[in-house]
């Protein structure tokens, strides 16, 4: 099995593309669970947070593979990357055991959506839509900084959909 992550600045169709590919290829997909915290807690999160959320975002990505380990691949909607770049973008830190853990979780393919789709308010879960340019830079050089495969995902959903299963089949014919 493969893991695929779909990652990127807030608003950017992560979750639109991780249910599409999810039901593409007939598997689980790991829901964000930061999205679930907030709507939980009815505020945004703070760094006092941050621990918990890597922490139950592990277990639900643990949970999902082992549910979908018959299949191809698993669709992740989130990672500890987001929650490192979030950290530190926010509170100038993050805990120190997320990067280790990122190391030894790390997915074999991240899918960067574009932010060419429109920005969308959304309560305490989204506030950055002036400064995408700036989040979405941010993302790229994680990805790049650490070494980590991605692909970037652009256009219209249906156009998505087809770069990323794309760059998946790629992928699985590569490992055989």
């Amino acid at each position: 099995m493969i893991r695929i992550v779909v990652t990127g600045s807030e608003c950017t169709g992560k979750t639109t593309l991780a249910i599409s590919l999810a039901k593409a290829y007939g598997t689980a997909r790991v829901p964000e669970f930061v999205r679930q915290f907030v709507c939980e807690q009815g505020v945004a999160p703070t760094y006092a947070d941050v621990d918990a959320i890597a922490r139950n975002q592990i277990t639900l990505e643990d949970e999902r593979a082992a549910a979908a380990s018959a299949g191809p691949v698993l669709v992740q909607d989130t990672d500890l990357l987001s929650t490192i770049v979030y950290s530190n973008h926010y509170y100038g830190r993050c805990p120190a055991w997320l990067e280790g853990a990122l190391r030894l979780r790390v997915p074999d393919l991240y899918l960067l959506t574009g932010i060419e789709v429109p920005w969308v308010a959304d309560g305490n879960q989204r506030d950055r839509g002036d400064r995408r340019e700036e989040m979405q830079g941010l993302f790229r050089e994680a990805l790049r900084s650490r070494g980590l495969a991605f692909a970037d995902i652009r256009g219209t959903p249906d156009e998505r959909l087809a770069m990323a299963t794309a760059v998946i089949e790629s992928v699985l014919t590569s490992r055989g």
